[in-house]
């Protein structure tokens, strides 16, 4: 019989992006989280931009918006914590209403989720009469209760041309709306919300990080405004960045989203030098794993989506899933 993984044991996973010693400052909890899991047969659902000592060391299950909806159907536990931000639990507990969800602090919010209301989705439906409303999954779930599918960055593409239409509206995200509107022949109405942390991103950037670090790869995600995405060299979700990185192997490359991923992906690819422009994301960072050990402990907190709402929201996703 295989003996229990010790936090001591973890550390080699993220020995090249974390000292010993910091490491060590983190192994009460570690184990602390590693026996509650046990003890409450739980599991933890950990997005990219968390911080390797969670993503690499106590997550079960880890990827992108969609990876992890996708596999929170698959989950065989009573309690899922989700180590992200508010409305990938909500996801999580819409997929899986009879399960426990809990996320380590509530104020780990969205400046995409915030930037739409289902009342303005209702007035988009009175502006544009007969037009899908495809709903990025950085939303409420009373905003995917409000449209017809949702979508992430990885399948942004192909959900608005499944519906076979030639006009969709695509909300909140202003800037993947006209990125994903570049690929096809689509006609695309956009919302004006932005992602704080990739907004920030810009075209002297690329051009500066290209002029300090000669041959650099630049990968740029699709939440970044389009100038930016036109001068990287790619463009995918976190997930397709994590693959193109595997698969290519560039010998320098930067990643254009949030700062952790690059300490994630690092970790796998210690041939591969990353450069790092470091855009934090302030709501991602609210999750610890002081904060995962009390929601464990004490079981909060507790996230529940309204049974009226559910059923809507809950068909938005699965209309995506089965795409």
């Amino acid at each position: 019989m295989n003996s229990p993984v010790s936090a001591a044991s973890l550390y080699h996973r993220v020995s090249r992006v974390m000292p010993r010693a910091e490491w060590m400052s983190h192994e009460a909890d570690v184990e602390a989280i590693l026996d509650l899991k046990r003890r409450r047969n739980a599991v933890i659902l950990a997005h990219n931009y968390q911080t390797p000592d969670i993503f690499h060391g106590v997550a079960d299950i880890v990827g992108d918006s969609l990876a992890l909806a996708r596999k929170a159907v698959e989950v065989d536990a009573d309690v899922i914590v989700l180590a992200g931000v508010h409305f990938m639990a909500e996801t999580a507990k819409l997929l899986n209403p009879s399960k426990t969800v809990l996320i380590p602090d509530m104020q780990a919010g969205c400046s995409l989720a915030d930037s739409i209301t289902p009342e303005d989705v209702a007035l988009l439906r009175q502006a544009h009469p007969g037009v899908p409303i495809i709903t990025y999954v950085n939303t409420s779930a009373a905003v995917k209760a409000a449209s017809d599918i949702c979508c992430t960055s990885g399948n942004a593409r192909k959900v608005v041309e499944s519906l076979g239409v030639p006009k969709v509206l695509m909300i909140p995200d202003e800037y993947l709306a006209r990125n994903v509107a570049r690929e096809t022949n689509v006609e695309i109405l956009a919302w004006h919300g932005h992602c704080e942390v990739h907004e920030l991103f810009n075209v002297q950037d690329v051009r500066d990080l290209r002029e300090a670090h000669p041959g650099v790869v630049v990968l740029a995600h699709p939440e970044c405004p389009p100038d930016v995405v036109a001068e990287a060299d790619f463009a995918g979700s976190t997930a397709v960045m994590s693959d193109y990185v595997g698969d290519k192997k560039p010998a320098r490359v930067v990643l254009l989203t949030e700062c952790s991923m690059s300490d994630n992906v690092a970790v796998q690819h210690p041939a591969v030098e990353f450069i790092r422009p470091c855009n934090l994301c302030p709501h991602m960072k609210r999750i610890t794993l002081a904060n995962i050990r009390t929601a464990l402990e004490e079981n909060r907190h507790e996230v529940t989506v309204d049974p009226a709402v559910a059923e809507g929201a809950r068909r938005a996703v699965e209309r995506m899933l089965a795409i």
